[in-house]
């Protein structure tokens, strides 16, 4: 169950998840044990995935985000998830959403340049069968972030997400 101490400390790992947990009671009142027994619960409850580092894709010389819009004639389960496999393999494919309308699937690659994704595609339609690609680069990346809104984490969906994890262990 969610309640408003444990979304100050996922707001707060959410912006820096190096900070210790000794300062995290301090920003929220609390100790350190209680503390880490809370992101400690938050974790097992599956709300904390992972705690990552953000890296700077332009100092990694990946500049270029594209937005590759798929379009299939292929409903198919085996489709499907041969399709899913091989996106999910190229490393410079960073998000991969179905999507409902005219799109059928959303991927976000980044790469150095125009040549890299060139490959990247080639490599795709190389291993699969596609109705309709286009592709969108960035021109400007006007917000960005991994932090997730916590105004709609009520405790009523606190105890049913707790509830469907315990259920799966």
């Amino acid at each position: 169950m969610l309640d408003e101490l444990d979304r100050k400390i996922l707001a707060i790992l959410q912006v820096d998840s190096t900070i210790s947990v000794q300062d995290i009671g301090d920003k929220v009142g609390l100790s350190a044990t209680p503390c880490w027994r809370r992101i400690q619960k938050l974790e097992n409850a599956g709300y904390i995935r992972r705690r990552v580092a953000l890296l700077d894709p332009e100092k990694l010389n990946l500049g270029v985000s594209v937005f590759i819009a798929v379009k299939t004639n292929q409903h198919n389960a085996e489709w499907v998830d041969r399709f899913r496999k091989i996106v999910i393999g190229f490393p410079e494919v960073v998000d991969f959403f179905r999507l409902s309308g005219d799109v059928d699937y959303l991927i976000r690659a980044v790469v150095p340049d125009i040549r890299a994704y060139d490959e990247l595609y080639r490599r795709l339609i190389e291993k699969i069968d596609l109705y309709d690609v286009s592709s969108m680069f960035a021109m400007e990346q006007i917000k960005s972030t991994t932090e997730l809104p916590l105004v709609y984490a009520s405790a009523q969906r606190g105890r049913e997400a707790a509830a469907r994890q315990s259920a799966t262990v």
